[in-house]
């Protein structure tokens, strides 16, 4: 033991030993008289030892005190950390119980989703046959397209040639539709009313009628003086009524004689061209009878 702690344990023992033991405190007295002071002072100082003595055990015990305090605040620490340990392992419990719930879950999502998976897998080896049988669907209908477009081409192509052949036969049967109408209506006309009838034919050297230099057609009916231009057409249209309008200007320009009246006789007149007649003066017979009032 350290010099220290001796001198303090006497002084925090040696009071309440000289209290119990009477001999304890006569040879206490007689130690400091006799090596120190006289009684009186020996007793102040004593008195003053004593006193600091007990200074010391108040400031002991108030240490102590503060000591106890603060130990007990410790342990009041203690139990609340525990309290809160307490806690935190509870949430933890319960975090570990959630987390075995969650982790069930994720099984059962995981099972599910394999279960997805596999039923994907089989649609999609579905989509794989299906899209293979479009494919060769595809090639047979291209296939088939292509058999459709050549048959469609040789349709076609016999379409034109029909439709050629039948132009050819329709204008063959137009021109000759024409002559005999023209030769008919010129054997009666001058046969039975005295009629003259001319078919002329002139050529146009500067274009007017046709735009390009070319030979014109023109009939003529003539009786008593008066001058009728006639033109007999299988069909006509717009186009047809004025280059009739410019044969009978350029005859009447040209062989400076007048012409009386316009005509034109024919089956099959378009709509469109009988507003043209009207505004340039030509009249329209659609059948032979129709020529009796000349």
């Amino acid at each position: 033991m350290e010099q220290a702690e001796i001198i303090a344990l006497i002084q925090q023992e040696l009071p309440r030993l000289v209290a119990q033991d009477p001999s304890l405190r006569d040879f206490v007295l007689r130690t400091v008289s006799e090596l120190y002071l006289p009684r009186r002072e020996a007793d102040i100082k004593f008195d003053r030892i004593l006193e600091e003595l007990r200074r010391d055990r108040e400031e002991q015990s108030r240490r102590w005190e503060q000591q106890e305090r603060k130990w007990e605040e410790q342990v009041h620490r203690w139990h609340e950390q525990d309290r809160k340990w307490e806690e935190q392992v509870h949430r933890w419990h319960e975090q570990d119980r959630r987390w075995e719930e969650q982790a069930r879950r994720w099984e059962q999502q995981e099972r599910k989703w394999e279960e997805q998976v596999r039923r994907w897998e089989q649609q999609e080896r579905k989509w794989e046959e299906q899209v293979r049988r479009w494919h060769e669907q595809d090639r047979r209908w291209e296939e088939q397209d292509r058999r459709w477009h050549e048959q469609l081409a040789e349709i076609r192509r016999l379409d034109k040639r029909f439709e050629s052949t039948i132009g050819a036969l329709s204008a063959r049967w137009g021109i000759a539709s024409e002559t005999s109408f023209r030769n008919a209506l010129a054997g009666i006309l001058t046969e039975s009313f005295g009629v003259e009838v001319l078919n002329l034919t002139l050529y146009d050297h500067e274009g007017e009628v046709l735009g390009r230099p070319d030979q014109v057609e023109l009939d003529l009916i003539i009786k008593n003086g008066l001058t009728i231009a006639c033109e007999i057409k299988s069909s006509i249209d717009k186009a047809g009524m004025y280059i009739f309008d410019r044969k009978v200007t350029f005859y009447a320009r040209h062989h400076q004689r007048q012409i009386d009246r316009k005509i034109v006789i024919s089956p099959m007149v378009d709509p469109r061209a009988r507003p043209v007649a009207e505004a340039l003066g030509i009249e329209i017979y659609s059948y032979a009878d129709a020529v009796e009032g000349l």
